[in-house]
């Protein structure tokens, strides 16, 4: 009897693992997967809190930073100064930041920019399709991509500061090392 009982846990189990594995390849399916640094970043188009439509491409030859924030996320606001600080020390260096609302409704959002003086662009992600394209899950995420839309960091959760950000951005603005001509 104890060998049968054995047999249905272990069908169970079974069962329960492929469920999980279909469930899971499911999710995958819905191109949510996290872009892998390296690779081009898909690009996408959303309105700012001006109605203007705005895309990812329209920065090439910039560094870009991609935030994906909301206002009740204390991380997201508690990093949006350090955003602004760079932005504002670097824009003009080649820099842009884009900040993505995940969800929330545009008045929310265009108090608290207006309310904190942030000047960076703020797109609005209303039906989650950018942060699905970007494999976000939980905030908040920031992506850094460089001047030829190829992804070079992607921080999830981890909290940015103005050295972090001012780091990350002189590593991918750095010009490749000329391949000297080897003298042996």
């Amino acid at each position: 009897m104890s060998g049968m009982n054995h047999q249905k846990v272990f069908a169970g189990l079974l069962l329960a693992g492929v469920l999980l594995m279909a469930g899971s390849g499911f999710v995958w399916g819905m191109g949510s997967r996290v872009p892998a640094v390296g690779t081009t970043a898909e690009d996408f188009r959303l309105a700012d809190l001006d109605g203007k439509q705005q895309s990812l491409s329209q920065y090439r030859g910039k560094v870009v930073l991609v935030n994906f924030w909301a206002t009740w996320c204390k991380p997201c606001t508690t990093e949006m100064p350090a955003m602004q600080a760079m932005y504002d020390k670097l824009r003009d260096k080649g820099f842009v930041v884009l900040a993505i609302n995940e969800l929330e409704d545009e008045p929310k959002v265009r108090e608290h920019i207006q309310q904190h003086g942030h000047t960076f662009p703020v797109l609005m992600d209303r039906d989650n399709k950018v942060a699905n394209q970007f494999g976000v899950f939980g905030l908040p995420v920031s992506v850094f991509i460089d001047e030829k839309g190829v992804v070079q960091e992607y921080i999830k959760g981890g909290l940015l500061t103005e050295q972090v950000i001012l780091d990350t951005v002189a590593r991918i603005q750095k010009p490749e090392p000329m391949k000297a001509a080897s003298l042996k």
